[in-house]
Protein backbone atom coordinates (compact mmCIF):
# COMPACT_ATOMS: atom_id res chain seq x y z
CA UNK A 1 0.00 0.00 0.00
CA UNK A 2 1.24 3.07 -0.74
CA UNK A 3 1.08 5.67 2.14
CA UNK A 4 1.34 9.22 1.22
CA UNK A 5 3.33 11.10 4.17
CA UNK A 6 3.05 14.83 2.85
CA UNK A 7 6.53 15.79 3.43
CA UNK A 8 6.01 19.77 3.10
CA UNK A 9 4.13 19.45 6.40
CA UNK A 10 6.60 17.29 7.67
CA UNK A 11 9.34 19.86 7.24
CA UNK A 12 7.40 22.85 7.71
CA UNK A 13 6.03 22.10 11.01
CA UNK A 14 9.67 20.63 12.27
CA UNK A 15 11.54 23.60 10.98
CA UNK A 16 8.94 26.00 12.75
CA UNK A 17 8.91 23.66 16.04
CA UNK A 18 12.89 23.86 16.12
CA UNK A 19 12.82 27.72 15.31
CA UNK A 20 10.53 28.51 18.11
CA UNK A 21 12.21 26.09 20.65
CA UNK A 22 16.10 27.18 20.24
CA UNK A 23 15.02 30.83 19.98
CA UNK A 24 13.01 30.04 23.30
CA UNK A 25 15.89 28.20 24.81
CA UNK A 26 18.56 30.86 23.91
CA UNK A 27 16.46 33.69 24.97
CA UNK A 28 15.67 31.98 28.37
CA UNK A 29 19.14 30.73 29.01
CA UNK A 30 20.64 34.06 28.50
CA UNK A 31 17.83 35.84 31.23
CA UNK A 32 18.42 32.52 33.81
CA UNK A 33 21.97 32.69 33.93
CA UNK A 34 21.12 35.89 35.71
CA UNK A 35 18.98 34.76 38.22
CA UNK A 36 20.54 31.52 38.80
CA UNK A 37 24.38 30.09 39.15
CA UNK A 38 25.34 30.41 34.98
CA UNK A 39 24.99 27.25 33.23
CA UNK A 40 23.48 25.28 36.00
CA UNK A 41 21.36 22.42 35.93
CA UNK A 42 18.44 24.60 37.23
CA UNK A 43 18.98 26.81 34.11
CA UNK A 44 19.02 24.27 31.66
CA UNK A 45 15.75 22.21 32.95
CA UNK A 46 13.79 25.56 33.31
CA UNK A 47 15.10 26.74 29.79
CA UNK A 48 14.78 23.91 28.55
CA UNK A 49 10.99 23.67 30.26
CA UNK A 50 10.31 26.93 28.76
CA UNK A 51 11.02 26.37 26.08
CA UNK A 52 9.30 23.18 24.83
CA UNK A 53 6.32 24.86 26.29
CA UNK A 54 6.69 27.85 24.04
CA UNK A 55 7.06 25.73 21.23
CA UNK A 56 4.35 23.37 21.95
CA UNK A 57 1.37 25.89 22.29
CA UNK A 58 2.46 27.64 19.46
CA UNK A 59 2.87 24.68 17.01
CA UNK A 60 0.10 22.03 18.45
CA UNK A 61 -2.33 22.88 15.16
CA UNK A 62 0.35 21.73 12.92
CA UNK A 63 1.24 18.82 14.45
CA UNK A 64 -2.74 17.87 14.95
CA UNK A 65 -2.97 17.79 10.65
CA UNK A 66 0.25 16.69 10.28
CA UNK A 67 -0.85 13.56 12.28
CA UNK A 68 -4.38 13.41 10.69
CA UNK A 69 -3.06 13.61 7.42
CA UNK A 70 -1.07 10.40 8.28
CA UNK A 71 -3.54 8.65 9.16
CA UNK A 72 -5.73 9.70 6.63
CA UNK A 73 -3.09 8.37 3.94
CA UNK A 74 -3.02 5.04 6.32
CA UNK A 75 -6.38 4.40 5.86
CA UNK A 76 -7.31 5.32 2.67
CA UNK A 77 -4.20 4.55 0.06
CA UNK A 78 -3.58 6.51 -2.83
CA UNK A 79 -6.49 8.86 -2.26
CA UNK A 80 -5.45 11.89 0.18
CA UNK A 81 -7.03 14.43 2.01
CA UNK A 82 -5.30 17.95 1.37
CA UNK A 83 -4.14 19.81 4.60
CA UNK A 84 -6.80 22.53 3.76
CA UNK A 85 -9.47 20.21 3.85
CA UNK A 86 -7.85 18.18 6.62
CA UNK A 87 -8.09 21.82 8.42
CA UNK A 88 -11.59 22.64 7.57
CA UNK A 89 -12.90 18.82 8.89
CA UNK A 90 -11.28 19.66 11.98
CA UNK A 91 -12.64 22.73 12.58
CA UNK A 92 -16.36 21.71 11.26
CA UNK A 93 -16.19 18.45 14.14
CA UNK A 94 -14.54 20.49 16.97
CA UNK A 95 -14.18 23.96 16.41
CA UNK A 96 -10.73 26.13 17.31
CA UNK A 97 -10.31 23.35 20.17
CA UNK A 98 -9.77 20.43 18.22
CA UNK A 99 -6.95 21.84 17.10
CA UNK A 100 -5.42 22.00 20.47
CA UNK A 101 -6.07 18.07 21.09
CA UNK A 102 -3.54 16.06 22.12
CA UNK A 103 -1.85 19.14 23.39
CA UNK A 104 -1.83 17.69 27.23
CA UNK A 105 0.37 14.85 26.22
CA UNK A 106 2.58 17.39 24.29
CA UNK A 107 2.61 19.58 27.83
CA UNK A 108 3.91 15.98 29.24
CA UNK A 109 6.59 15.73 27.10
CA UNK A 110 8.22 18.71 28.27
CA UNK A 111 9.69 16.15 30.86
CA UNK A 112 11.61 14.54 27.76
CA UNK A 113 12.85 17.92 26.30
CA UNK A 114 13.89 18.84 30.00
CA UNK A 115 16.07 15.57 30.62
CA UNK A 116 17.46 15.81 27.18
CA UNK A 117 19.11 19.06 27.71
CA UNK A 118 20.63 18.29 31.52
CA UNK A 119 22.47 15.59 30.16
CA UNK A 120 23.34 16.66 27.13
CA UNK A 121 24.74 20.43 28.89
CA UNK A 122 26.63 18.12 31.22
CA UNK A 123 28.18 16.33 28.96
CA UNK A 124 29.01 19.04 26.70
CA UNK A 125 30.37 20.38 30.04
CA UNK A 126 32.36 18.12 30.69
CA UNK A 127 33.92 17.79 27.34
CA UNK A 128 35.20 21.66 27.24
CA UNK A 129 36.71 21.22 30.67
CA UNK A 130 38.43 18.58 29.02
CA UNK A 131 39.60 19.99 26.16
CA UNK A 132 40.40 23.25 28.29
CA UNK A 133 42.71 21.29 30.71
CA UNK A 134 44.45 19.82 27.61
CA UNK A 135 44.67 23.40 25.56
CA UNK A 136 46.18 24.02 29.06
CA UNK A 137 48.83 21.15 29.28
CA UNK A 138 50.10 21.72 25.81
CA UNK A 139 50.08 26.28 26.25
CA UNK A 140 47.47 26.55 23.16
CA UNK A 141 44.44 28.45 22.52
CA UNK A 142 41.64 26.24 23.11
CA UNK A 143 40.37 26.67 19.47
CA UNK A 144 37.05 24.21 18.32
CA UNK A 145 37.25 22.07 15.65
CA UNK A 146 35.54 19.36 13.43
CA UNK A 147 36.89 16.44 16.44
CA UNK A 148 34.62 18.65 19.29
CA UNK A 149 31.44 18.95 16.53
CA UNK A 150 31.76 15.11 16.94
CA UNK A 151 31.91 15.40 20.03
CA UNK A 152 28.77 17.55 20.40
CA UNK A 153 26.99 14.73 17.86
CA UNK A 154 27.76 11.78 20.13
CA UNK A 155 26.64 13.96 23.34
CA UNK A 156 23.93 15.13 21.63
CA UNK A 157 22.55 11.40 20.67
CA UNK A 158 23.38 9.76 23.78
CA UNK A 159 21.11 12.45 25.73
CA UNK A 160 18.90 12.04 23.03
CA UNK A 161 18.21 8.42 23.76
CA UNK A 162 17.98 8.45 27.27
CA UNK A 163 15.69 10.95 27.54
CA UNK A 164 13.16 9.48 24.94
CA UNK A 165 13.45 5.69 26.55
CA UNK A 166 12.49 6.99 29.45
CA UNK A 167 9.35 9.85 28.17
CA UNK A 168 8.34 7.77 24.98
CA UNK A 169 4.95 6.68 26.25
CA UNK A 170 3.82 10.70 25.90
CA UNK A 171 4.10 9.91 22.34
CA UNK A 172 1.79 7.11 22.01
CA UNK A 173 -0.77 8.77 24.07
CA UNK A 174 -0.44 11.96 22.48
CA UNK A 175 -1.41 10.24 18.73
CA UNK A 176 -3.79 8.75 20.21
CA UNK A 177 -5.56 11.93 21.16
CA UNK A 178 -5.36 13.44 17.69
CA UNK A 179 -6.83 10.35 16.05
CA UNK A 180 -10.38 11.69 14.01
CA UNK A 181 -13.13 10.82 15.93
CA UNK A 182 -11.07 8.97 19.06
CA UNK A 183 -12.50 6.91 22.23
CA UNK A 184 -9.50 8.81 23.74
CA UNK A 185 -10.48 12.11 25.58
CA UNK A 186 -7.72 13.56 27.94
CA UNK A 187 -4.00 12.58 28.94
CA UNK A 188 -4.89 10.08 32.01
CA UNK A 189 -8.13 8.38 30.64
CA UNK A 190 -5.90 7.76 27.53
CA UNK A 191 -3.17 6.25 29.40
CA UNK A 192 -5.44 4.10 31.54
CA UNK A 193 -7.40 2.75 28.98
CA UNK A 194 -4.30 1.96 26.57
CA UNK A 195 -2.67 -0.13 29.68
CA UNK A 196 -6.00 -1.85 30.43
CA UNK A 197 -6.78 -2.74 27.13
CA UNK A 198 -3.24 -3.15 25.58
CA UNK A 199 -0.95 -3.58 28.27
CA UNK A 200 2.34 -1.79 29.65
CA UNK A 201 4.01 -2.56 26.33
CA UNK A 202 1.49 -0.55 24.38
CA UNK A 203 3.22 2.44 25.79
CA UNK A 204 6.89 1.86 24.25
CA UNK A 205 5.18 0.48 20.65
CA UNK A 206 7.22 1.82 18.26
CA UNK A 207 10.16 3.23 20.19
CA UNK A 208 12.67 1.67 18.45
CA UNK A 209 11.81 3.27 14.56
CA UNK A 210 11.16 6.19 16.73
CA UNK A 211 14.93 6.07 18.00
CA UNK A 212 16.54 5.35 14.48
CA UNK A 213 14.51 8.46 12.90
CA UNK A 214 15.21 10.96 16.34
CA UNK A 215 18.74 10.26 17.42
CA UNK A 216 20.86 11.02 14.06
CA UNK A 217 18.16 14.16 13.60
CA UNK A 218 19.16 15.48 17.05
CA UNK A 219 22.54 14.88 16.63
CA UNK A 220 23.11 16.89 13.44
CA UNK A 221 20.83 19.49 14.56
CA UNK A 222 22.61 19.58 17.58
CA UNK A 223 25.52 20.09 16.21
CA UNK A 224 24.81 22.31 13.87
CA UNK A 225 23.31 24.44 16.37
CA UNK A 226 26.25 24.61 18.53
CA UNK A 227 28.45 25.50 15.31
CA UNK A 228 26.20 28.06 14.45
CA UNK A 229 26.41 30.07 17.96
CA UNK A 230 29.88 29.81 17.31
CA UNK A 231 30.84 30.92 14.47
CA UNK A 232 28.22 33.83 15.36
CA UNK A 233 30.03 34.16 18.79
CA UNK A 234 33.32 34.16 17.01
Amino acid sequence: MYVQTHPPVLFTVSSIYRAIYFAAYSSSKEKLNGIFEPDSTQVHMVSAGLAGFTAITATNPIWLIKTRLQLDARNRGETRMSAFECIRKVYQSDGIRGFYRGMSASYAGISETVIHFVIYESIKRKLLEAKTASAMDDEEESVRNASDFVGLMLAAATSKTCATSIAYPHEVIRTRLREEGTKYRSFFQTLSMVIKEEGYRALYRGLTTHLVRQIPNTAIMMSTYELVVYLLDG
